[in-house]
């Protein structure tokens, strides 16, 4: 991956976006033939037996990251003889030969734009941002600008760590456009990969308020269903029974609104994409309005209205811990909930009488 300024290249590949792609079950060809245009590598399998595709191209290719490949491969640019080859997953054996092509970076540019940056602190090693809800984190497809990053540009100009490649300067983590809250920015390459450390190693801390339909119980709990891609759409992450990667959430019930709704206090033990609004859909309380794992809500009262009424999913990353990357002290950041979510809680207070009991 690249890591040359910001404000030079984009790279044409579809591994630097992170798109939602299909998963090992995906076509295993596609029907197109026109060559493409990028560095072109002939790869002969070697080893003793089957194996993955991706896999096995990421062993005679070390400098190409499996991800990418995966991204690779799903995008059409593996080839075996004058079928392309669409499938991570699908077997093969020593003495077959691959073509990848890996295509070449095109000019474009990332902006410094010059947007209102909630900042809580800063020093000459990071930052940390309280983003609003409806920001989103870094440029792709569908969003060339208007994001986080624009605004770290304008704000930080080329004091941002180019860990995170041409399009996520700094950038360690991430929120859903939608959620709002805490995150933390890398202003040198040692602070982030020694904050990215503490993310592997889970020692950096994040809490999050959630409002959510109806009365969660007991009053705290574990929620530890592996996540992975949604069988029956790939878009969408989802609660499995097989499979999936390891997930924890702990929640603690703070507030109820008669039977309509609760505020929860959510941490994550691990971060799985969309972890939080997964296992609390999953458990049958999911968040007010999420698009993508909420329900419709069935009430006809006053706290229904409330409910269909707010535009977003109702999380806040309320709070960050970590250990500074250059002191090694360890340090807390915490935001208030927002305007909104704050509105959205007292009208379901004047709505509901609280509720009582575990």
């Amino acid at each position: 991956m690249t890591t040359e300024p910001f404000n030079r290249r984009i790279f044409a590949d579809p591994a630097m976006a992170e798109p939602f792609s299909p998963g090992e079950d995906g076509d295993d060809e596609i029907d197109e033939d026109t060559p493409m245009a990028g560095d072109r590598r002939h790869v002969v399998i070697a080893g003793a037996g089957t194996d993955r595709l991706d896999r096995a191209l990421s062993a005679a290719l070390p400098d190409i990251s499996r991800s990418r490949l995966k991204a690779l491969i799903q995008a059409g640019h593996v080839w075996h003889g004058d079928r392309r080859i669409g499938d991570p997953g699908a077997r093969v054996k020593p003495g077959q030969s691959f073509d990848i092509i890996v295509p070449e970076p095109v000019s474009l540019s990332v902006e410094p734009q010059d947007i209102d940056l909630p900042i809580l602190f800063e020093d000459e090693a990071v930052l940390v941002v309280d983003k609003p809800a409806g920001l989103v984190v870094h440029p792709g497809a569908g969003q060339p600008d208007g994001t986080l990053v624009n605004a770290l540009l304008f704000h930080c100009g080329d004091r941002l760590s180019g860990i995170g490649g041409v399009l996520r300067p700094g950038i360690v983590h991430r929120l859903d456009k939608d959620t709002s809250g805490l995150m933390v920015v890398a202003k040198t390459d040692e602070a982030h990969m020694a904050l990215s450390r503490q993310f592997a190693d889970r020692s950096l801390s994040r809490a999050y308020h959630a409002l959510v339909q109806g009365i969660p119980r007991p009053a705290e709990g574990e929620l530890s269903w592996p996540i992975g891609r949604d069988p029956g759409d790939r878009k969408r992450m989802a609660a499995l029974a097989r499979g999936g990667k390891p997930a924890l959430t702990r929640y603690r019930r703070l507030q109820c609104f008669g039977d309509a709704a609760a505020l929860l206090d959510c941490t994550l033990a691990t971060g799985r994409t969309h972890q939080i609004r997964v296992h609390l859909a999953r458990l049958g309380h999911p968040v007010i309005g999420d698009p993508v794992y909420g329900r419709p809500v069935r009430r006809r009262d006053a706290a229904g209205a409330v409910m269909r009424d707010f535009p977003r999913q109702a999380l806040h990353a309320r709070q960050l811990r970590f250990r500074h990357p250059r002191t090694g002290e360890p340090v807390t950041f915490d935001s208030d909930l927002p305007a909104d979510m704050a509105r959205l809680r007292g009208d379901l207070a004047r709505s509901e009488n609280p509720c009582s009991g575990r």
